[in-house]
């Protein structure tokens, strides 16, 4: 009787690399940007966008050295601060981020949508991470 395994863990690329800037915007108006998420490894993988906690920075920093989740970056101009999560959206403020979570199987992708629709005058900065499970 013969028996193998082969022990692998979840790749995965994030693209384009935060951060996402919208640049200056006219009150009232939106725009979208698209962040694609894809599954280069062979198993399949679940993903949750949260928002980053209030001390962003060191969720960053320690996540880079641990690779245990991949933060990204949201700007544009204006400012608003309220987050909340409901049927697949992520409110951050004036963004929007949808889907918020999912699975992707092998040589799989994800096209993550970040809108943001600008509201009060001024510079508006928010942060969130995609967790992705088994990496």
């Amino acid at each position: 009787l013969r028996v193998s395994a082969r022990a692998v863990y979840s790749k995965y690329s994030i693209e384009p690399a935060s951060p996402i800037d919208f640049g200056a915007m006219l009150k009232g108006t939106k725009k979208t940007q698209t962040v694609v998420l894809e599954n280069k490894g062979m198993l399949n993988f679940k993903f949750c966008i949260q928002q980053a906690p209030k001390d962003a920075s060191a969720l960053a920093s320690q996540s880079s050295k641990q690779e245990e989740s991949a933060p990204s970056a949201t700007r544009c101009s204006t400012g608003r601060k309220s987050s909340s999560s409901k049927e697949g959206l992520l409110n951050l403020g004036m963004f929007t981020v949808s889907p918020c979570s999912g699975s992707l199987g092998p040589c799989g992708q994800q096209k993550i949508t970040v809108e943001c629709l600008a509201g009060q005058e001024g510079t508006c900065e928010e942060q969130f991470y995609i967790d992705i499970t088994g990496r």
